[in-house]
């Protein structure tokens, strides 16, 4: 039995540590949006439905004597693109949102190990079920050591092995640890032949007190595995979009996504049902509560609630996926369903919500129907004309409160205050969940109502006019006062425009505000380099990564070449053909703008061009790392010219970038550099504190830089450099939260 739960156990940690190492390699060419992870699990998800279906097929259809031979001669196969490493032909993606191109490059570079490494789960368990071993006759427990497997290698990655060792050794160790798996699958297929298919016998060795399954089974085995899938992307897109976009914050819902399948696949779960049933209700409730109200929008209380109702709910779907396994017969088939389920809530959370939805709805929506999730929602005997009745009365009673409550209420004079009515209307249809206890569909029923409250309702997930892409949820909303126009990405300001002057009446006002405001660092820098060129009668090439609402435009001067370079074609429509920000209509009409990642459109201007680099790009509030490597940071150095300049925009609340940056600048010898804050600034739209880091070839081109208040040496601090290969993440933020302690 050991040899089985040590191949399972190896062959998860392979599982989930190529996944991880080929996304990052593959980060320089996406960028560091939520959607590459979303897109890239999705993937993921429908190569594990592709490994379980050949499992499947492989099982049912070979020769038992064959089944070994065929999987051993396709694991070998899969040496032919390994090491793992980036593709030729692969490194330039469609201007367009690459959702499909992300998908055909991960085919082509990770597809065939993954396949043969995903098979792997199934097959030992069909495998150990013939061996005539004490545990043969349910040997589901193997799924619990595989999901461990899986858990140790998502944690170790990002704490351990990437910091440790680097992306391309990181790729040659993997590859001599699938060799090894190869050996220990010979050894765990030699072994069952030993014991020889025909005399353990599957039927034999099963549980034949189960009966056969049917396609309604496999259809609720779908179902299971398809919510909590879609929730752990919907979730882990609305921490990174709407609460914090903090880093590493993917490792927690995927890790609590795995803890809930070594939890469930055992005999003893340590929650008990009937403990566990009635907190996973009254957690949906409480977080879809909190979601409905904006009063004490605080991440604290919002990722909370959403860690809890995530993993409660997900404990919840794979109890009952595992109570309702089928026979050792049908094992394959029953994982076959498993996967399927999985890839079509993958595929609703990454490629389908962010088209239907211009806001992370999906996230309240996947809430309400984990409800769904319970055992025996859907059972209602012989009262089903009184059940539809029932629902159809809740339903409709519901929506018209939706719709004409806000009316009804002032005519009645009833004042939420600053809660509102969708607090009040969530937390009634959070009563009848309750009322109905035992009457699963009835609770479902009023389990949506709340989600149709929360997104059709002015609430946390709906404020603002939205636009979605796949690089993120851009809001644009106006301040309390009514005087700005406000460009948020994720939880981030990207920039706001004044409207209206002090006495409220409309303004045309194109004056920089936020990071961008006449005495803020950035400002002070291109006001330099232009006084300097001014000086010796030359007009400058200037080139800004990120173009946000476009504040910056409107320091170009007249003759000078500007030039924008953005990934996202939604912030540019926002930008430039919107009617909230101005500032390129009025200031710069015919903006020239590449639209593309940073790393290669850059990449493609010629050499010494630039008098000004100005990099300031973020998602959400996670740095896009590869923007800030050593091998990014040489690359904008070769585009400068000699006495160019480069700044970064290095504003954040949760990485020590100074001291990163700091450590990667001894990688560079040809660059030198200095830290510009400001901390003056009175923190409103009009003026927002922030730190650039100016970097320069030449000393002297910077001393301008270091008379102004506010600047000093870059300092390592003890951290670790960032460069293509490995970019530690846990010793900046340490860093940074020692700091503000």
């Amino acid at each position: 039995m050991a040899l089985f739960v040590g191949t399972t156990f190896l062959s998860a940690f392979l599982l989930f540590s190529i996944q991880p190492l080929f996304t990052k390699m593959v980060l320089p060419v996406l960028g560091g949006s939520t959607s590459v992870w979303a897109v890239a699990l999705l993937f993921f998800q429908a190569a594990l439905l592709a490994g379980y279906g050949y499992a499947h097929l492989l099982t049912r259809y070979a020769p038992p004597a064959s089944v070994g031979f065929v999987h051993l001669g396709v694991a070998l196969a899969a040496l032919i693109v390994l090491p793992i490493s980036l593709p030729d032909g692969w490194r330039d993606p469609p201007h367009t949102e690459p959702y499909f191109w992300q998908l055909g490059l991960f085919t082509v570079a990770v597809g065939l190990p993954f396949l043969a490494v995903a098979a792997n789960a199934p097959l030992l368990q069909a495998w150990f079920a013939r061996t005539g071993q004490p545990h043969a006759r349910d040997p589901y427990f193997l799924y619990a050591a595989s999901n461990l497997g899986s858990l140790i290698a998502l944690l170790s990655f990002p704490f351990v092995l990437e910091p440790a060792i680097g992306l391309t050794a990181m790729s040659i160790d993997w590859t001599v640890l699938y060799g090894l798996l190869i050996l220990a699958l010979g050894g765990c297929f030699a072994f069952v032949r030993k014991r020889s298919f025909e005399a353990a016998g599957v039927e034999a060795a099963g549980r034949d007190d189960v009966p056969a399954p049917t396609l309604i089974d496999g259809l609720g085995w779908c179902g299971l595995a398809l919510v909590p899938a879609a929730l752990l992307t919907a979730f882990t897109t609305h921490i990174a979009t709407d609460i914090a976009s903090a880093p590493l914050l993917w490792v927690l819902p995927l890790a609590l996504y795995l803890f809930t399948f070594v939890l469930a696949f055992q005999h003893r779960i340590p929650i008990p049902m009937p403990v566990l049933l009635p907190l996973q209700l009254l957690s949906v409730i409480f977080a879809l509560l909190e979601l409905s109200q904006v009063k004490y929008d605080k991440w604290s209380l919002t990722s909370g609630a959403g860690v809890v109702v995530f993993f409660l709910s997900a404990l919840v779907a794979h109890r009952t996926l595992y109570l309702s396994r089928p026979r050792v017969a049908d094992l394959t088939g029953f994982y076959l369903w498993m996967s399927f389920g999985g890839v079509l809530g993958g595929l609703f959370a990454a490629l389908i919500a962010p088209r239907l939805f211009s806001e992370v709805f999906e996230y309240p929506l996947l809430i309400a129907l984990t409800v769904a999730c319970r055992p025996g929602v859907f059972r209602v005997g012989q009262r089903k004309m009184s059940e539809l009745v029932w629902l159809g009365a809740i339903v409709a009673t519901g929506l018209v409160l939706i719709s004409y409550g806000f009316r009804w209420s002032v005519q009645l004079g009833i004042d939420y205050g600053p809660w509102g009515i969708t607090p009040a209307l969530t937390a009634l249809f959070g009563i009848v969940v309750l009322v109905f206890w035992g009457h699963g569909a009835r609770q479902l029923a009023a389990a949506l109502l709340m989600f149709a409250a929360v997104v059709m309702l002015p609430s946390q997930v709906k404020r603002g006019q939205a636009m979605r892409s796949y690089y993120g949820v851009y809001r644009v909303t106006q301040s309390e006062d009514g005087h700005y126009n406000v460009l948020t990405h994720g939880t981030t300001l990207h920039g706001a425009q004044r409207i209206r002057g002090a006495d409220g009446h409309l303004v045309a006002d194109t004056t920089p505000g936020t990071y961008y405001y006449s005495a803020s660092p950035m400002a002070r820098v291109v006001r330099s380099v232009q006084g300097r060129l001014a000086g010796e009668d030359k007009l400058g090439r200037y080139g800004v990564v990120g173009l946000g609402a476009g504040s910056l435009a409107c320091y170009a001067r007249k003759g000078e070449q500007w030039r924008f370079f953005e990934i996202d074609p939604v912030v540019v429509d926002i930008a430039a053909k919107s009617n909230y920000f101005t500032f390129l209509v009025n200031c710069l009409p015919n903006t020239d703008i590449v639209i593309g990642d940073a790393r290669l459109t850059i990449a493609k201007e010629a050499d010494r061009s630039f008098d000004l680099i100005l990099v300031d790009a973020f998602t959400s509030d996670a740095v896009p790392v590869h923007l800030m490597t050593a091998e990014a940071l040489q690359l904008y150095a070769s585009k400068l010219k000699d006495d160019g300049i480069l700044v970064l925009h290095i504003s954040n609340r949760y990485l020590d970038l100074e001291g990163v940056l700091g450590a990667t600048l001894h990688l560079l010898p040809g660059l030198k550099g200095l830290i510009v804050s400001d901390d003056k600034a009175d923190g409103s739209y009009a003026e927002t504190i922030s730190t650039i880091a100016v970097f320069a070839k030449d000393e002297r081109a910077l001393d301008p830089f270091r008379i102004i208040e506010g600047s000093q040496p870059l300092q390592a601090r003890g951290l670790k450099a960032w460069t293509d290969d490995a970019s530690d993440i846990l010793g900046p933020f340490l860093s940074q939260w020692r700091r503000t302690q």
